[in-house]
C-alpha cells in the first residue's frame, strides 16, 4: 500500500472500502494520516490473515520485492482472499530475473518470474488473465497484470 497515494487515494474517493497493508511502519503510518477512511495494518502479506473475502486485491510495486519461491506461494494466497469474479492487479518485471536496485540510496530487491510462470500460476488457482501490459512506460517499465477469479 505505501502511503496510499495514488491507488487508495483514488478507490476511497470513488466510495471504496480500503484495506491496506505494507511492512514499513511508517508508509502506514503516513496512510493511516491521509487517508483516514482507509483500513491499515502493518503486516507482510506472506502471512497477513483475514477471513474477509474481497472484490479485489492489488499488489502495487509490492509483489515484485518477494522472492521467486515466495511469489509462487502467493497466489494460493491471492485466490483465498478474492472472491469469485473479483481482480487481482499486480505489477511484474518484464522478464525472469533477480536485481538489487536502488530506493533513496538503499538496495532494493527485484525478483521476477517469466510471464508463461506467471500466466501459469494464476490459471493453476482459478485467475483468468483479463490484461497484462509489458514494459509500461507509466509505471517506470513495469509489467501490469489484471486477472479475474473464476
Amino acid at each position: 500500500v505505501g502511503n496510499g497515494y495514488p491507488i487508495a487515494a483514488a478507490l476511497i474517493e470513488h466510495g471504496h472500502q480500503i484495506v491496506g497493508i505494507d511492512t514499513a511502519e511508517s508508509l502506514i503510518r503516513e496512510a493511516a494520516a491521509n487517508l483516514p477512511d482507509g483500513e491499515w495494518h502493518v503486516a507482510d502479506m506472506r502471512d497477513y490473515q483475514d477471513s474477509r473475502r474481497f472484490d479485489g486485491l492489488i499488489a502495487w510495486h509490492s509483489f515484485f520485492h518477494l522472492t521467486k519461491n515466495d511469489q509462487r506461494k502467493m497466489f494460493t494466497r491471492f485466490a483465498s482472499f478474492v472472491r469469485p469474479g473479483g481482480k487481482l492487479m499486480f505489477t511484474t518485471g518484464s522478464q525472469e530475473a533477480v536485481t538489487i536496485g536502488d530506493w533513496e540510496g538503499e538496495p532494493l530487491f527485484h525478483a521476477s518470474l517469466s510471464q508463461d510462470e506467471y500466466k501459469s500460476l494464476l490459471n493453476t488457482v482459478g485467475f483468468v488473465v483479463v490484461y497484462a501490459k509489458d514494459s509500461d512506460p507509466e509505471t517506470g517499465g513495469a509489467t501490469v497484470w489484471l486477472a479475474r477469479r473464476s
